[in-house]
């Protein structure tokens, strides 16, 4: 069995589609499983018409938010939104200034015969760091815990925008952003802490010296001049390791400010 999958953050699903993207990405490269975050959309307010693909969602209750989703070819045994209740009760949870990151979307997970699937939104720390503490206390802790008891069953692959890169060769300019949201001491060990836990960095493992980027700034020209970071991930169980055949990213396909991710697992 192989699995091809992908993961994009579209920036908006109905803004990806209204360009032909998500459409083209698609047809160009017609993957097994496609997990989406940043969908800013619920079921039905997209016109989507992939009949091949089983539709899985997880909106924000606040429209035109965050949100996640995964099209697949198979359809999953189960699927999960969100957090289990007695993990969140666990780390009491409280809101911020803005809200709940329980309440937005930012999780979605399906189970596949050979692994759990799941595709992360993770919360952005903010530009003035208003949201760090909220990440490094309790949505990084939370998600790691999530991820190891669904490893007690069985192995993981978890993707998505992470909002943070990890190591300095993960982003074009990293002495200037030492202090900056997506590449603070807490943000970086909170990735690190995914790796220490046995998580393996699918595109790094494979391409250990490549300087490539998933997300580009608005501003400057940033993406023209390839200033970018690396924030989107593929993450497995230490166990999937010998089934990766690829890790790839595209940075020439646009229509959002990050670009897509994938891996092939072979079983």
């Amino acid at each position: 069995m192989i699995y091809n999958i992908f993961s994009w953050n579209v920036n908006g699903i109905r803004a990806v589609l209204k360009k032909g993207a998500l459409q083209d990405l698609i047809t160009r490269k017609s993957p097994d499983i496609l997990c989406i975050q940043e969908t800013k959309a619920k079921q039905g307010q997209a016109e989507v018409d992939f009949p091949e693909y089983e539709e899985l969602w997880n909106s924000a209750v606040r429209p035109g938010y965050s949100g996640t989703a995964i099209f697949s070819k198979t359809k999953p045994s189960t699927t999960f939104n969100n957090f289990p209740e007695d993990l969140a009760i666990s780390y009491n949870w409280q809101d911020d200034q803005y809200g709940t990151p329980l309440d937005e979307g930012r999780v979605l997970t399906c189970e596949y015969p050979e692994f759990f699937l799941v595709t992360v939104y993770t919360p952005n720390s903010k530009t003035d760091l208003s949201r760090l503490q909220l990440r490094e206390k309790l949505w990084d802790p939370a998600f790691l815990k999530y991820l190891k008891d669904l490893e007690k069953t069985k192995p993981v692959v978890v993707c998505g925008d992470f909002n943070a890169a990890h190591t300095e060769i993960d982003l074009a300019r990293p002495k200037a952003n030492v202090k900056n949201a997506g590449f603070t001491e807490a943000e970086r060990q909170g990735i690190e802490n995914l790796v220490q836990a046995g998580f393996v960095d699918t595109f790094r493992t494979l391409h250990p010296d490549a300087q490539r980027y998933t997300w580009w700034s608005h501003w400057g020209h940033a993406r023209e001049h390839n200033v970018g970071w690396r924030i989107d991930y593929f993450f497995i169980s230490e166990s999937l390791k010998p089934h990766l055949k690829s890790a790839e990213i595209y940075e020439n396909i646009v229509g959002s400010d990050h670009c897509p991710i994938s891996i092939i697992l072979e079983f």
